[in-house]
């Protein structure tokens, strides 16, 4: 499935301007803080207002000139910084959340079936019951990226999912997102500071710094011909 983002936006003194495409592998988009990585994923999202936009899903246009389709009809699986998993809702209803609203709206019953399956396949069944105050990071994690995957998103977004992780437990949260994405087979695009994430997961890498992108390319094709200093400086410092 392929996909096309470019988008053009103002925030106050920071403007974002890319122009991105890609297919099933993951995309990491990598850069320090405030290159403008998680406004670009809300901004996808929908969460974000666009000067211009052009948002492409397979067969489907999420923005452009003539179409703004809101976040919930955009079916994207968007996992924010700290997993944005609601603390009065057990793991199960976190879960299944996705499923109460919009055209994909199920009974209770069938809700907590299908984010059961979700979890199990996630080898995190055993969490269904347990509020989310109770969860470690790494856990927290599987239940943010099961909450995306229960509506079955035409592209994940995945906002520094290693961010909050201690060193033993991202090495852990890396292999275990490396397979899943794998196995999932659909796009991915995740934002992080850490050029090691990109490469526990195959992605490609998309450097952005202030808003633009510097350059794109694996790892090896941007360490042999780094586009400038900022980006052997990146990669020198993370390897």
């Amino acid at each position: 499935m392929s996909w096309r983002v470019k988008l053009s936006l103002r925030l106050g003194d920071f403007s974002l301007a890319v122009d991105l495409e890609g297919a099933e592998a993951p995309v990491a988009v990598v850069g320090p803080n405030g290159s403008g990585k998680t406004t670009l994923l809300r901004a996808i999202a929908g969460a974000v207002p666009s000067e211009e936009a052009e948002v492409r899903v397979g067969e489907r246009t999420l923005a452009s000139a003539a179409v703004d389709l809101p976040i919930e009809q955009r079916g994207l699986g968007y996992v924010p910084q700290g997993y944005g998993l609601f603390p009065h809702l057990s793991v199960i209803d976190n879960v299944a959340f996705g499923l109460s609203t919009g055209p994909r709206r199920l009974s209770r019953a069938e809700r907590r079936a299908k984010a059961r399956k979700v979890l199990e396949g996630l080898g995190a069944a055993a969490l269904a019951g347990r509020p989310v105050q109770a969860l470690s990071g790494g856990e927290r994690q599987r239940v943010a990226l099961a909450r995306a995957l229960v509506i079955e998103p035409a592209m994940l977004l995945l906002d520094e999912p290693m961010a909050a992780l201690d060193v033993r437990r991202r090495r852990a949260v890396r292999s275990f997102l490396a397979e899943r994405l794998k196995a999932w087979s659909r796009p991915a695009l995740i934002a992080t500071h850490d050029v090691r994430d990109a490469i526990a997961l195959g992605a490609r890498l998309v450097v952005l710094d202030a808003g633009r992108v510097v350059q794109e390319g694996t790892v090896d094709e941007l360490r042999v011909a780094p586009a400038n200093d900022f980006v052997a400086e990146l990669l020198a410092l993370q390897s």
